[in-house]
């Protein structure tokens, strides 16, 4: 018998989205992590690309975000800006039916669309070590409601020097 991703604790919603996305079935990272971040505990993961790891790591993120509380819930750091839009875009999806709302932030962008977001109210941040860096710095971003810190491709960060 094959897991579902019901199986794995998700509400219906979030399951109806990875359903209309087109996966079947779990993938052993995400039968093995979501179970576990969904009760809060940390949790470090590792598998090779193109195994799910964003999934594994973004549903039960979103399914722990308290809707309207207009702060900041979740961090996800990601090395690079692609990864960061990529890790951006594909949470937005997930989220698409409770309304999430995440911001990608990196460098090479101007500040003020950035800050502008940020004041307006965001549900996860996923950004470069070096603009969130500056913005924690400035004071525009507020981490105090973050309860969920990813450190995606962390090994990849350790290597640039972050």
């Amino acid at each position: 018998m094959s897991t579902q991703f019901s199986d794995l604790g998700l509400v219906p919603e979030l399951v109806q989205t990875v359903s209309e996305l087109g996966y079947s079935e779990p993938t052993p990272i995400q039968c093995e992590m979501i179970p576990v971040m969904l009760t809060g505990r940390d949790v470090i993961g590792q598998a090779q690309t193109g195994t799910g790891k964003t999934a594994a790591f973004s549903l039960p993120i979103i399914q722990r975000i308290e809707a309207d509380l207009g702060t900041v819930q979740a961090l996800v750091v990601a090395p690079t800006r692609e990864l960061a839009l990529q890790v951006a875009e594909a949470m937005t999806g997930y989220g698409a039916h409770i309304n999430l709302r995440v911001l990608p932030i990196y460098g090479g962008q101007p500040y003020g669309p950035q800050r502008r977001a940020l004041r307006r109210g965001v549900d996860v941040v996923v950004g470069t070590p070096g603009r969130l860096i500056d913005l924690i710095e400035s004071q525009a971003l507020d981490l105090a409601g973050v309860n969920t810190v990813v450190l995606d491709e962390a090994d990849e960060m350790l290597s640039m020097g972050f």
